[in-house]
C-alpha cells in the first residue's frame, strides 16, 4: 500500500552545498542577430547603383560634322574652372564664359545654353566636352551629372586640341 523510503542516516554535520550552474539564456541574442543580419541584407539588396550610363561611339572616324548654331562646348580646365560658350572654337557664337564645375557654375551655364538653343534653333542641344591635362577627373563627372540632371542625353567626350589650349591660356584657366 504505501511505500516507505528508508535511507540511510546521514552523519551529523555540514553538508555540502549542491553548486548550481548558472545559465544564461541567449534566446533573445540570437533574435537580435537575426533581425540585424535581415535588415543589412534587405538594405543592401534594395539600394540601388549610383551610377549613369554612358554611351560611347566606336573607335574610329566620326562622320558628319556638329552644328555650331547646336553645340554647347566645355573645356575643363584647372582649378576647377570651366570655360563654356556656344559655338565650336574656331567660330564661338557667344562669348566663351568661365564658371566653376558646381550646380551654380556649370549647371546653370547648360541650362540657360539650352535655353538658348531651343528658342534660336528649335533643335535639341549637343554638348562637346573636352577636358585638359590640368583638370581633373571630378570635374568630367561633375559636368556629365548636371548633364544628366538637365536631362541632356547627347553629348560627346572628346580630346582637347591646341585652339582649345589657347582658348583656356586666353582666360587663364590653362
Amino acid at each position: 500500500m504505501a511505500e516507505l523510503n528508508s535511507s540511510p542516516a546521514k552523519p551529523a554535520g555540514k553538508t555540502p552545498r549542491k553548486k548550481l550552474n548558472a545559465r544564461v539564456d541567449l534566446t533573445a541574442m540570437v533574435d537580435l542577430a537575426f533581425l540585424l543580419i535581415t535588415f543589412f541584407m534587405l538594405t543592401t539588396t534594395l539600394q540601388k547603383p549610383k551610377m549613369f550610363k554612358a554611351v560611347m561611339p566606336d573607335d574610329g572616324p566620326i562622320e558628319g560634322e556638329f552644328p555650331a548654331s547646336r553645340t554647347l562646348t566645355i573645356e575643363l580646365g584647372k582649378n576647377n574652372q570651366v570655360l563654356s560658350f556656344i559655338g565650336l572654337p574656331d567660330k564661338p557664337i557667344t562669348n566663351p564664359v568661365i564658371t566653376s564645375d558646381g550646380n551654380k557654375g556649370i549647371g546653370h551655364a547648360i541650362v540657360d545654353a539650352e535655353k538658348y538653343i531651343e528658342t534660336s534653333t528649335h533643335k535639341s542641344m549637343l554638348v562637346v566636352i573636352k577636358a585638359s591635362d590640368h583638370s581633373v577627373y571630378d570635374n568630367l563627372v561633375n559636368v556629365l551629372d548636371e548633364l544628366n540632371i538637365a536631362g541632356n542625353p547627347t553629348y560627346a567626350i572628346t580630346d582637347i586640341q591646341p585652339k582649345d589650349i589657347a582658348m583656356l591660356k586666353q582666360h587663364n584657366a590653362y
